[in-house]
């Protein structure tokens, strides 16, 4: 049986957990097997903002280049208690134990790991992501971490789903790019 992978995408008014807030929240469960991508799950939430944290100013100013991607995050927003209590919940009940990949992987990673840290007091990852960004780079074996950018990638590892800052969204679109770039490097070859 091959591994589990949960893709995760985060939406937040900051850069810093803790200070700033995640406001969305979104992961899909997937493995890559003989067939390529195979989608187990997904989990989407928005959240509260953290009682006492501060919106950055910078980053709502990006915000405002997309209110409709603003808005879809804060519809139906839960209690940030609530809503990692159950992504605690799905990821236990995956099939098996998954490790966590994201695009950019160091960003949506510190949010969630402080989040399921501080408000479950439980690490179901190990303390590290997998970066999709650093694999690709790393696999195309382009020259430099800080020029390489998505448009980079090949069209064949490119996924098809809308990129739109919706977390569950984007959460699958970096699963599928993940996936077919894992395919060719490590089951396809």
């Amino acid at each position: 049986m091959s591994e589990i992978f949960i893709s995760a995408d985060i939406e937040a008014d900051g850069r810093v957990p803790g200070i700033n807030s995640m406001i969305s929240l979104g992961s899909v469960a997937f493995r890559v097997g003989a067939s390529g991508y195979e989608q187990i799950s997904t989990f989407e939430a928005n959240l509260l903002e953290l009682e006492g944290a501060v919106q950055d100013e910078e980053v709502m100013a990006w915000w405002q280049k997309f209110p409709d991607a603003w808005e879809r995050c804060r519809l139906n927003a839960q209690p940030p208690e609530d809503v990692m209590r159950r992504y605690l919940a799905w990821i236990k009940s995956l099939p098996g134990p998954a490790g966590l990949v994201a695009y950019p992987g160091s960003f949506d990673f510190m949010f969630i790991y402080w989040y399921l840290y501080a408000l479950t007091r439980q690490r179901p990852f190990t303390a590290a992501a997998l970066c999709v960004k650093t694999y690709a780079m790393s696999m195309l074996k382009h020259p430099s971490w800080l020029k390489f950018e998505r448009k980079l990638i090949p069209e064949k590892y490119l996924s098809a789903h809308p990129h739109d800052h919706t977390p569950l969204n984007d959460s699958i679109e970096q699963a599928q790019i993940f996936a077919a770039l894992y395919y060719d490097n490590v089951i396809g070859r």
